[in-house]
């Protein structure tokens, strides 16, 4: 039996090379509009975030996803992110 590849990603924060399925995806579309993509298939430039708190934290400190995706991050997307991270 073949064994599938697992995709692995980068962490803009703490640049680990994780499993696409332990990372959250962030896209800015053409509209430069910023959401949370829980698919990992929207349309747009997309930065990855590690699925921790204290991730998000340094994240929202340092503008991480901010300067990847060269735009400014609404508080909105950050709270929704917080919220995804909760449950």
């Amino acid at each position: 039996m073949k064994k599938r590849k697992i995709p692995l990603r980068s962490c803009v924060v703490t640049n680990e090379k994780l499993d696409k399925r332990q990372l959250l995806r962030v896209v800015k579309n053409k509209e430069g509009e910023v959401k949370v993509d829980l698919t990992g298939k929207m349309n747009g430039r997309g930065a990855y975030i590690k699925k921790d708190i204290t991730v998000l934290e340094t994240a929202i400190k340092k503008n991480s996803l901010g300067r990847k995706l060269e735009c400014s991050i609404p508080n909105e997307v950050y709270d929704e992110i917080r919220k995804i991270l909760e449950n």
